[in-house]
């Protein structure tokens, strides 16, 4: 794993969605009442960031081309068409910076 660098604290401002790419991985930082979260920013069924969707309540984001339903927590496919999982990723605030450990490539 490691720990990439993607942006400032205030970057992820709450109740917004923010794009990232880790290591060459797309991300979706999501803030949910200070709390970060972040899954991989391509929905499953066919490639469209996930950061551009809609969140359907607090926990639940909803991509903008199809309609499919993502757990932000775990980026577990909720609804179809989609299936499978977006993936998940650690992420955090230190020095002011906002962090996430993904695989290297």
């Amino acid at each position: 794993m490691a720990v990439v660098t993607v942006g400032k604290e205030e970057d992820a401002a709450p109740g917004q969605a923010l794009r990232v790419v880790a290591n060459g991985i797309p991300i979706a930082i999501f803030n949910v009442h200070g709390e970060l979260y972040a899954i991989g920013d391509t929905c499953t069924h066919e490639e469209f960031s996930l950061s551009d969707g809609d969140m359907v309540d607090e926990y639940t984001v909803e991509c903008a081309l199809h309609g499919s339903q993502f757990d932000i927590r775990t980026g577990n496919a909720l609804t179809l068409p989609a299936t499978g999982s977006s993936g998940s990723y650690p992420v955090w605030v230190e020095d002011g910076l906002l962090k996430v450990d993904v695989e290297e490539e």
